[in-house]
C-alpha cells in the first residue's frame, strides 16, 4: 500500500517533518481512507497517526542569546588611534599639495611615512615639511 500522498498531506497538515510522522500497521486502512487535512487531525487526535519528538540538541531550549546587531565590538584601542592619526595626517598632507606647498613625490613619500608611523603628530608632520622647504 502506498501511502506517499497521505504522508504528504500529514506533513503539511501537522507542520513536521517527513521523518517525524508515523503511521500505526493496525489502522493503515483508516488512513488510506483519509483526504482531507481534517481527516488527518482526526485520525492524530484518535492515535491512529503519531509524531515523534524532536532528537538531538533542536529539542534543548535555545539560550537567550542577542541578536548579531546588539553585540558591540571592541576594537583595538592602539588600532583606534593609528586610523585617527593617519587620516589627520593624510588629510593635512593632501592639504599642502593642493596648496602648492608640497609636489607629488614628496606627498607620495610622506604618505609613505605616515603608513610606517614615523610621525608623532600633526606638529611632528609640520615640521618635516619645514624641514625639507629649506
Amino acid at each position: 500500500m502506498n501511502l506517499n500522498k497521505k504522508k504528504l498531506l500529514a506533513i503539511r497538515t501537522l507542520k513536521v517533518g517527513k521523518k517525524r510522522i508515523v503511521f500505526l500497521q493496525p489502522r493503515l486502512d483508516e488512513i488510506k481512507e483519509a483526504i482531507t487535512k481534517q481527516d488527518i487531525r482526526d485520525l492524530q487526535k484518535e492515535g491512529a497517526i503519531l509524531v515523534k519528538e524532536i532528537k538531538g540538541k533542536k529539542k534543548v531550549e535555545k539560550r537567550n542569546k542577542r541578536s548579531p546587531g546588539n553585540i558591540r565590538k571592541k576594537v583595538n584601542k592602539r588600532k583606534q588611534d593609528y586610523v585617527i592619526m593617519t587620516r589627520k595626517l593624510r588629510k593635512y598632507a593632501a592639504e599642502m599639495k593642493k596648496q602648492g606647498r608640497l609636489s607629488k613625490e614628496e606627498v607620495v613619500d610622506i604618505r609613505k611615512k605616515i603608513r610606517n608611523k614615523v610621525f608623532r603628530s600633526k606638529a611632528h608632520l609640520k615640521e618635516y615639511i619645514g624641514g625639507l622647504r629649506k
